[in-house]
This record gives C-alpha cells, sequence and structure tokens, in this order.
C-alpha cells in the first residue's frame, strides 16, 4: 500500500511555485502524489515528473472530460472521436510524469444531466472509447482507474456496482474502477460491501472525508473501509482528495464555499495519520 496526497487541495495546475510541497509531503511521509491534469502538455508534465523524481515521490493523475465537445457518450461521433484523442493526450501526460495511474470521471463531462440515466447506446459508446484509450495506455505501462461520482454531479455511473458492469463491458487488462470515499458515502448502501464485491477491478482509492475536508474528521467509517481493503488484498495507492477554496475555476462543481478544514496542513498530517494507524489497525 502507497500513501499519495492529490495537489487540488491547493492548486488545479501544479507549476514550479508548488514544488516546495513534494518536499514538505515527503518528509511527512507520503510516497507519492496525485497531480491534475485538465489540459494536456506533456513537456510541461515531464518537468513535473523530474521534481518529483527529485523529491523521492510517485505519481499518479487525475483527469476529467472537459466539456460536451470530447465527451465519451455523445451521440456525435466526431465529439466521442475527439473525447479519444483528449484522453490519449492524457495519457501521454501521464507517460511524461511516470505515473502508474490515470484516474477519474473520465465518460462525461460534470454536472452535465440527460434527465435520466444512462442508455444502453452510451453505455456502449463509452465502452468503445474507453478500449481504445485503454489499449493505448497498457502500451504505456498506464491503468486507468474510472470513478463513479454521486447523482449530484453525474448521471453515467453513481456506484461501484455500475462503474464494474462498465469495466467489465469495457474488458481490458489496463481499465479498471476506483472508489472514493466521499462518492460512496454518499450513493452505497453499504461502502465495505461495495468494495468487497469488485477487489479484482480496483486500481486506485480516493481517501476523502465526507465533507471533502480532513479524512479523520467526518463520519467515515474508515476501520469498516481499511478492513475491506486490507481483507481483499488490496495493495495501491490510498490518495487522499481534499478540497479547499484555491480553485474558483471548480467552485460550481466542487461546491467549495466556505473552509472544510482549519488548512492544508491540517489535511496532510491528520489525513496521513489516519490512513497510515487504520491501515495497520486493519492488520
Amino acid at each position: 500500500m502507497k500513501i499519495g496526497m492529490n495537489m487540488l487541495l491547493w492548486t488545479p495546475f501544479v507549476d514550479e511555485e508548488h514544488f516546495h510541497i513534494f518536499e514538505t509531503l515527503k518528509k511527512t511521509g507520503y510516497d507519492g502524489v496525485e497531480i491534475p491534469v485538465f489540459a494536456p502538455d506533456a513537456a510541461h508534465y515531464q518537468r513535473v515528473g523530474r521534481a518529483l523524481k527529485d523529491h523521492g515521490l510517485g505519481a499518479t493523475v487525475v483527469s476529467i472530460i472537459p466539456n460536451p465537445e470530447q465527451c465519451p457518450i455523445s451521440d456525435n461521433p466526431n465529439h466521442r472521436r475527439a473525447g479519444v484523442a483528449y484522453l490519449k493526450e492524457i495519457v501521454d501526460c501521464c507517460a511524461a510524469l511516470d505515473a502508474e495511474v490515470l484516474c477519474g470521471p473520465l465518460y462525461q463531462p460534470l454536472g452535465v444531466f440527460s434527465g435520466d440515466g444512462p442508455t444502453e447506446q452510451e453505455k456502449v459508446f463509452a465502452a468503445d472509447v474507453h478500449h481504445e484509450v485503454a489499449e493505448y495506455a497498457q502500451k504505456a505501462g498506464i491503468d486507468i482507474a474510472v470513478e463513479p461520482l454521486n447523482r449530484f454531479e453525474c448521471y453515467f455511473a453513481n456506484t461501484l456496482d455500475t462503474m464494474a458492469e462498465h469495466a467489465r463491458r469495457v474488458n481490458h487488462p489496463a481499465l479498471g474502477i476506483m472508489y472514493d470515499t466521499f462518492h460512496g458515502n454518499i450513493e452505497e448502501k453499504d461502502p465495505a460491501a461495495s468494495i468487497g464485491r469488485h477487489m479484482e477491478l480496483l486500481k486506485h482509492i480516493h481517501i476523502s472525508s465526507n465533507d471533502r475536508g480532513t479524512p479523520g474528521n467526518g463520519v467515515i467509517s474508515w476501520s469498516d473501509i481499511f478492513r475491506a481493503l486490507r481483507t481483499g488484498g488490496y495493495d495501491r495507492w490510498l490518495t487522499i482528495e481534499a478540497f479547499g477554496r484555491s480553485m474558483p475555476d471548480l467552485a460550481a462543481t466542487t461546491k467549495v464555499w466556505r473552509d472544510l478544514s482549519a488548512g492544508p496542513e491540517e489535511v496532510y498530517t491528520v489525513g496521513f495519520n489516519t490512513i497510515k494507524n487504520g491501515w495497520e489497525a486493519a492488520a
């Protein structure tokens, strides 16, 4: 198991001014950093990757579908082709970072709704796009972990069961699913049981409090989560995703209008100890 920290707590775009945070996270005990990549620029992320290596940190990547014109479930074939091209460029950024995993809701733009659940045709479209991108990612040695979000952010996949059904339809070894404790706390009837049902597909975990603040300062049953993961043999990243008010461009989707923690230091110190101690207790 490796412990990571998502840089979205500080910024949606990591550059040189944020490299000092890498040193702080390494000293705290982190094994790696999750880099948000919302606009492809492989040369830039190669520089970020070198900085991570200089600090002895591994990398994962989180991304999104930026707009309807690059949507994998669009009924417009040009939009789906643009979605494939975009996701392949994000994979190129992952390779530049030497990242292990690309995660996120890589199937539709955030906050876009049809007024219903996904259609069978949309499921087929998404599977076709993801299979092609997974084939490309596999050649770069990168896994893809597709994330279900709560019903207020998307309609394509809200639960692990739904996301697992999609991954099995894609049927590619480079593509699996991820679990986010924030979204699961909203949507899953039994979060630990949902994890247990799909262990063979889990490629990534986001550790997030029920209010997206500091993991450990909320109502998530961490003992149940860690026990389910450890009992199931999970041995990948446990990465904290917490949000502050540093991202005005994402406020409409993250819904962060107030401070959710005492500050970044509380998040990365208390959060780290929540994972480390909880994982050890689950042995």
